[in-house]
């Protein structure tokens, strides 16, 4: 059984190699898992969509909860899916900085990413629209 999870959190150390090596990690353990996603990354904040089957997914969102280079973790939204939204990337990429702000508008109150003031469904939304203005990079 596939399922997706969106979860946000809060970075511990943000400077650029912290967040590089969070994203190697991930598209280094995720492969063998059978794990694909995306991660969004913002002003601190992680808004992560993770998708595989349901043991798998349940199993790196426990680590992810007691993992000491995040804080702040919460639970956006979890659903049981019939295919995959993000099969093609191990872990896939946004780069905030070069989003156009609009986007952000559309979702959010400020142009600023912050999954902990809006529902599940919204963020989930925001990941969908910057897939579709191919504003992910990082597909490895």
């Amino acid at each position: 059984m596939l399922v997706r999870l969106l979860y946000a959190s809060r970075a511990v150390d943000t400077s650029p190699a912290a967040i590089e090596a969070i994203l190697a990690q991930s598209r280094q353990h995720n492969p063998p898992c059978g794990i694909t996603g995306i991660l969004c990354y913002g002003g601190g904040v992680f808004l992560q969509a993770i998708e595989g089957g349901r043991t798998a997914v349940s199993a790196l969102y426990g680590h992810i909860q007691r993992d000491p280079r995040h804080t702040d973790v919460e639970l956006l939204h979890y659903e049981e899916i019939t295919e995959r939204r993000f099969g093609g990337w191990t872990m896939g990429q946004v780069n905030l900085s070069k989003v156009n702000h609009s986007i952000l508008l559309k979702y959010c109150e400020k142009a600023e990413l912050n999954p902990y003031v809006v529902p599940g469904k919204v963020s989930f939304a925001l990941l969908e629209e910057l897939m579709v203005t191919a504003s992910i990079m990082g597909r490895a």
